[in-house]
């Protein structure tokens, strides 16, 4: 299995890539959030890389982060979700906005993704609901110790993790304990 890439960057044009492995020219598929994030051609790149040996091909797709990559295999583990369309995913949104659509199961965010439908949608959401553990928990957690507060007194209140979560993204930065549960209750 190839996991890492190191060479140069010979060509970038979206989706593929082409990078020079010590006189070894290696096509890479890739997500355009991670064609726009690297260097001019010519540059030296690393890119963490996923192989996928099939019948006909084998096929290459690289990645700048390593919640990238994990996000793709996660996706391409669904049944009827292939390369092609973990890669549109993760072209349309980030990381962490995946996680978040999935933590707070809303499809509306995935249907604006040309290819998925609101059937695919759903099945994604379903079948990605923990999967994505590290990244799920950074979009849920709160953003300093008020808002972890202000979300526990919320689920100790009744509330549910993913209303909680909703409550909390209302309240600005700077609020202090009291004041944001006051908010988040609407009183």
């Amino acid at each position: 299995m190839i996991g890492r890439l190191n060479g140069l960057l010979l060509e970038n044009t979206p989706p593929l890539l082409l990078v020079d492995c010590h006189g070894v020219g290696y096509e890479v598929w890739a997500p355009m959030s991670t064609c726009f994030a690297l260097p001019a051609c010519g540059q030296p790149v690393t890119l963490l890389t996923h192989l996928a040996v099939r019948e006909d091909a084998h096929q290459l797709y690289g990645f700048a982060t390593a919640a990238e990559r994990e996000a793709f295999r996660a996706l391409i583990r669904i049944n009827g979700v292939g390369a092609r369309m973990a890669l549109a995913v993760l072209s349309g949104m980030s990381v962490d906005a995946l996680a978040q659509a999935i933590a707070e199961q809303n499809a509306a965010l995935l249907t604006r993704i040309p290819g998925i439908g609101k059937k695919t949608a759903e099945r994604l959401l379903l079948e990605l609901k923990g999967k994505l553990a590290g990244a799920e928990a950074a979009a849920s957690a709160p953003k300093n110790a008020a808002h972890a507060d202000i979300k526990q007194a919320l689920i100790a209140l009744g509330y549910s993790e993913k209303e909680a979560a909703a409550a909390l993204r209302a309240l600005p930065e700077d609020i202090s304990v009291q004041e944001g549960i006051r908010l988040a209750l609407g009183k």
